[in-house]
């Protein structure tokens, strides 16, 4: 049983919390949080991916391999392309948020997406 904090919020479940350490995890990776950026802007292949975010073809392909297995994006085929997409929007709004707070801390003002897909910005 969680215990409620002093500001009247409960401490989440064991588990829960040790689910989103997992996703925090598998998103501490600079190439995979840049992923999931990119993705969050709307759908890519991964030759697409590998372009925008300045990586292998082998290694882009790892890391959507392992975002794929936690859920966390998804892919359809497309003829002969695999086209990768966002799975979950919750993700992508904290990966937003984090990711636009750091750019304008730092001056800068990432590109806000043109699309956004229904995805919780």
């Amino acid at each position: 049983m969680s215990r409620a904090a002093e500001g009247g919020f409960e401490d989440p479940p064991a588990e829960v919390l040790a689910e989103a350490a997992a996703a925090f995890g598998l998103l501490a990776t600079p190439a995979r949080l840049h992923i999931v950026w990119a993705l969050s802007q709307g759908e890519s292949d991964v030759t697409g991916l590998a372009d925008r975010v300045g990586g292998t073809l082998p290694s882009v392909s790892q890391h959507l391999t392992k975002l794929k297995l936690a859920g966390l994006v998804r892919s359809r085929r497309e003829g002969r392309r695999q086209v990768y997409l966002v799975d979950d929007p919750d993700v992508v709004t904290v990966v937003r948020l984090m990711v636009g707070q750091l750019a304008e801390r730092a001056g800068h003002s990432p590109a806000r997406p043109s699309r956004l897909r229904g995805l919780g910005a």
